[in-house]
């Protein structure tokens, strides 16, 4: 382990973390606290600057689920408020509030389904799709940069054990996938 703590940071190193548990918890295995805060630093770091990215194309972090949510779902780009409520972990309320405000930004239609006039059907828009696609460009940019040091292989071999680490906390919490409480 070596780690120093960035300019600017607030928080101490890896390294310093480690040993003031270690000095606390004296049954603390170093090299799974290693990972397991490397991982969370990074999730969090990485956390703000897609935030950061997000913001510039004037659309918040719950705006890019819906988006995204929408586009995992496939051409036509339309599910019902309740699909979408189920699929991010949100209450009918959060996200009647979400939809509402996205469609006054023109990220969204919200209208009655053809088939079915009492169902309600929200579909992205051009505008929603034209950020969508830059918000992945501008992600994929970071992305890219952010594993610049690890060639094809290694990537393979990281991606590989992360997805194994991620497997084992889906089946240890199968419920942990939604939201403990509704983000606004």
């Amino acid at each position: 382990m070596s780690d120093t703590t960035e300019p600017g940071l607030d928080e101490p190193s890896l390294d310093e973390q480690i040993a003031a548990y270690q000095r606390e918890y004296r049954d603390l295995d170093p090299q799974v606290e290693q990972v397991v805060s490397a991982l969370g630093r990074l999730n969090r770091r990485m956390n703000v600057a897609y935030g950061r990215q997000l913001a510039a194309l004037g659309i918040s972090n719950a705006e890019w689920e819906v988006l995204k949510t929408l586009v995992l779902g496939g051409e036509p780009y339309r599910l019902g408020p309740g699909e979408l409520a189920k699929r991010l972990g949100l209450t009918p309320a959060a996200m009647t509030h979400r939809i509402d405000r996205m469609a006054g930004e023109g990220l969204v239609t919200r209208d009655r389904d053809e088939n079915n006039r009492v169902r309600v059907i929200v579909e992205l828009t051009d505008e929603g799709r034209t950020k969508w696609l830059e918000a992945m460009r501008m992600a994929t940019d970071f992305e890219a940069d952010l594993l610049q040091d690890l060639d094809g292989e290694e990537r393979g071999v990281l991606g590989a054990m992360l997805t194994r680490l991620l497997r084992r906390v889906e089946h240890a919490q199968p419920d942990a996938g939604g939201r403990l409480t509704d983000l606004d």
